[in-house]
């Protein structure tokens, strides 16, 4: 059992090689975890808000979180040290991952918009914007060409990373759209 946040875990997800784990919580720290002790190995400080999220590059040497303070934040797993604060949202920023090359991070926020960001400037390239409410989470396909987005607006929308707009609009549910992945080919969202 992993013991050490002091409230609301929000968040715990494994790196690729599983062999740590990051967690975030309501308690404005990001920790990772050793997966075969259940040790923290480090406690990552200095959101100002509860972290919504945090997930590994895939090649685990970054940690991207999200959090209530209206930013998401790049931090080095070696060191703990947080290299990079991505500012621009209006609101609490809900999730945000990496792409899966590195180069970019995709974050939702609670302004109604998904933003993605380069990595190794810390600069907003693209704010895509269409969903009437909170926009919850928001993935890059395995090929990095395109984002799907989840909002309270009870849709999902595909977006081309490339240009930034919105190529289809998926209606269907009748209440909010918490989560969207697309499928390891590509082919579906779920």
């Amino acid at each position: 059992m992993l013991e050490g946040h002091l409230d609301f875990v929000t968040s715990a997800v494994f790196s690729s090689d599983g062999m740590h784990i990051v967690s975030a919580s309501w308690d404005k720290t990001v920790q990772i975890w050793n997966a075969a002790t259940g040790k923290c190995e480090a406690k990552l400080t200095g959101h100002l808000g509860y972290v919504t999220s945090a997930v590994f590059s895939l090649d685990g040497m970054h940690i991207v979180s999200a959090s209530q303070d209206n930013t998401a934040r790049i931090w080095n797993t070696a060191t703990g040290e947080c290299e990079g604060e991505l500012k621009g949202h209006s609101g609490f920023v809900t999730s945000a991952v990496f792409s899966p090359d590195g180069m970019y991070i995709v974050s939702a926020s609670q302004d109604n918009t998904a933003r993605i960001w380069n990595t190794s400037t810390g600069e907003c390239e693209a704010e895509l914007k269409g969903h009437s409410d909170f926009v919850t989470s928001a993935v890059f396909s395995l090929d990095g060409m395109h984002i799907v987005s989840a909002s309270r607006d009870n849709t999902a929308r595909i977006w081309n990373t490339s240009t930034g707009e919105c190529e289809a609009e998926l209606k269907g549910h009748s209440d909010f759209v918490t989560s969207a992945v697309f499928s390891p080919d590509g082919m579906y969202i779920v």
